[in-house]
């Protein structure tokens, strides 16, 4: 109906009709054009506000002041160890001693690096892998004093791709006393604490 009302204007009238028509459809698109690109923006910001931040790691502090030099613990009786495990951390590998008993028996023990292995009570040299070796005592008797007879031997440990950890292993004992070997990366720091019933050795992977 529009183009045929526009056809039977004159020639004058149709002119001025048409160049309406153009100006109110240009009119028409721009404002189209304009919300459309508004309605983009705003997405664009919507999408962009629900993208969680993410916040940036925390630097862990790995400063110890444990040292090198020897740890020693006193007990006033032996403890029978029932198990040993070890762990990684961030910052050191740990080495833990399960003991029977209660919590209020602390266990014995020293622990020092030393520059050879010897195997107590033979004093054969035991090797050992490492940069270094820690020799750990503890007071802990093998054999079960009601029967003269050896306890289960105790599992033993893989360490295999720890950071500061190389080997361990049992190596003898006597007089109530149970020896093992730590071998490790290198003569880092280390630190020994108990609790309840759990002595704990931990070796820093630096200084």
């Amino acid at each position: 109906m529009g183009y045929s009302t526009v056809h039977n204007l004159p020639e004058g009238r149709r002119s001025e009709q048409t160049h309406t028509y153009a100006s109110y459809r240009g009119v028409v698109m721009r404002r189209i054009g304009t919300a459309l690109a508004a309605m983009m923006l705003a997405g664009g910001g919507l999408l962009a506000g629900t993208v969680p931040a993410v916040a940036a790691p925390t630097a862990v502090d790995c400063a110890v002041t444990w040292g090198s030099l020897d740890k020693t613990g006193d007990s006033v009786a032996s403890r029978r160890l029932v198990d040993v495990r070890t762990g990684q951390h961030e910052c050191f590998d740990r080495l833990v001693f399960d003991a029977q008993g209660t919590a209020a028996d602390p266990i014995g023990y020293t622990v020092r690096y030393v520059d050879v292995l010897h195997q107590d009570p033979s004093d054969v040299v035991v090797p050992i892998k490492g940069g270094a070796i820690l020799e750990i005592s503890l007071f802990s008797s093998r054999y079960d004093p009601a029967t003269g007879q050896p306890y289960p031997p105790l599992p033993s440990v893989d360490v295999t791709g720890y950071r500061t950890f190389r080997e361990f292993k049992f190596t003898g004992g006597s007089e109530g006393y149970t020896q093992a070997g730590l071998g490790v990366r290198a003569r880092l720091p280390f630190r020994v604490f108990q609790t309840a019933n759990h002595l704990v050795v931990d070796v820093a992977h630096t200084w």
